[in-house]
């Protein structure tokens, strides 16, 4: 699978009145407000690593290694979470598929939309919220598939094109 990239994101776009350009300083700071989300491979790597952790234990990651692992799976599930509720349209809203996609859909908004947790929280708390941000990453990756199978399983065959 081909990088993530910031046209990819569900954050709404706007356009300035009239296609002004924008002077360099302004698009400096605004190229900063774009989103930059890791590919799905390290996005993988760090939900193993995230799910490794005994929160039990004291020995615990930083409180910054875990709250910023929470963003980048925040990053992920918002842009995976956009393209699995694209996909679901062309499913009926009554099928098993489309009402369990809405499932995970719902328990994504909830969790990817909460206030991200402060630098001085307790390095427990930061490592629940990744681990949870980790299992919601995961639902959505599996729901996203199943539903990209079940599209490729469905799809009319197509004769080849001839010249």
């Amino acid at each position: 699978m081909a990088p993530l990239t910031a046209t990819s994101s569900p954050f709404p776009r706007t356009e300035s009145p009239g296609n002004s350009v924008v002077p360099r300083e302004a698009h400096k700071h605004m190229t900063s407000l774009t989103p930059t989300v890791s590919d799905k491979v390290e996005i993988l790597a760090l939900v193993e690593t995230a799910l490794s952790w005994d929160v039990d234990s004291p020995a615990l990651p930083a409180v910054k290694d875990a709250l910023d692992m929470a963003r980048q799976f925040t990053d992920y599930g918002l842009i995976v979470a956009d393209d699995l509720q694209t996909q679901i349209f062309s499913f009926p809203a009554d099928s098993d598929l489309c009402i369990s996609a809405q499932a995970t859909l719902g328990e994504a908004s909830r969790r990817l939309h909460l206030k991200p947790l402060a630098q001085s929280a307790a390095p427990r708390s930061a490592a629940h919220r990744a681990q949870n941000l980790a299992r919601l990453v995961q639902a959505l990756n599996r729901t996203i598939s199943e539903v990209g199978r079940e599209q490729a399983r469905t799809r009319p065959m197509q004769a080849p094109q001839r010249e």
